[in-house]
């Protein structure tokens, strides 16, 4: 199975609970020494991990470290679109458009180009059942946020191309789903005042944020035989922040 960004956040906790479940795991990311260290981590407790350079702008990248992943492992049968990136907050008419573009590249077509070729291996395995694909949006893909602009647009538009999938896929064996998550504690929330980071908390009914295990295990779930019959949904894991 594929983790795009699994140097870090949740694309790491994601590539450990594939890892304990038995999986092998590819960690697709630009991060190279956090991707090497997150690879001897999960080897050392007895999982099979590999790191593979990836820039998810790059479609030759995607490509070929999609082609490298399979001769390792043999096949792909799982692949969670987690890679993505902050933008800065700015009123709209203030928009850096290069900043714009560079939020869109990566948490859009980035997910497009790595399911683009999920897929064309996907299509190799044996049917009925041939793959499950989990990309990863955001609640600010569901509800709006002030000062934002390229980000909810990605997301949103990752929740709609998930659902596209899932109706296209479905009759060939490959299930799509997208999980939003809330906040979570990730490296992204360091750089946040403390302020910033009390009035995010107090929008989770939880009164807290989540913890990136909590949202690997409802990723597990997705991806997995459990979920045989769940294609074309979001899972709002978000403490409650979409229910209000």
């Amino acid at each position: 199975m594929v983790v795009t960004g699994g140097a870090s956040g949740i694309g790491l906790a994601c590539a450990r609970a594939f890892s304990r479940e038995g999986a092998s795991v590819a960690l697709w990311d630009i991060q190279e020494e956090a991707g090497k260290a997150a690879v001897r981590e999960i080897c050392s407790q007895g999982g099979t991990a590999e790191f593979f350079l990836c820039d998810m702008t790059e479609e030759a990248q995607i490509g070929e470290a999609a082609s490298r992943t399979c001769r390792a492992f043999g096949r792909m049968d799982v692949l969670v679109g987690n890679a993505g990136i902050a933008e800065r907050k700015t009123m709209l008419e203030d928009m850096d458009m290069n900043d714009f573009r560079r939020v869109i590249n990566v948490n859009l077509t980035g997910v497009v180009m790595s399911n683009k070729y999920a897929v064309k291996y996907m299509m190799q395995n044996p049917g009925p059942v041939r793959g499950s694909v989990v990309n990863v949006a955001s609640i600010l893909g569901m509800v709006g946020a002030p000062m934002s602009t390229a980000y909810p647009a990605a997301k949103a538009a990752v929740i709609n191309f998930t659902r596209a999938q899932a109706v296209t896929y479905g009759p060939l064996g490959i299930r799509f789903n997208s999980i939003s998550p809330g906040y979570v504690n990730t490296p992204l929330l360091k750089n946040l005042p403390e302020e910033l980071i009390h009035s995010r908390v107090a929008l989770h009914p939880m009164g807290r944020f989540a913890e990136p295990a909590e949202i690997a295990e409802a990723v597990l779930f997705l991806a997995g035989p459990s979920a045989s019959f769940i294609t074309g949904s979001n899972l709002a894991a978000d403490g409650g922040y979409t229910a209000q």
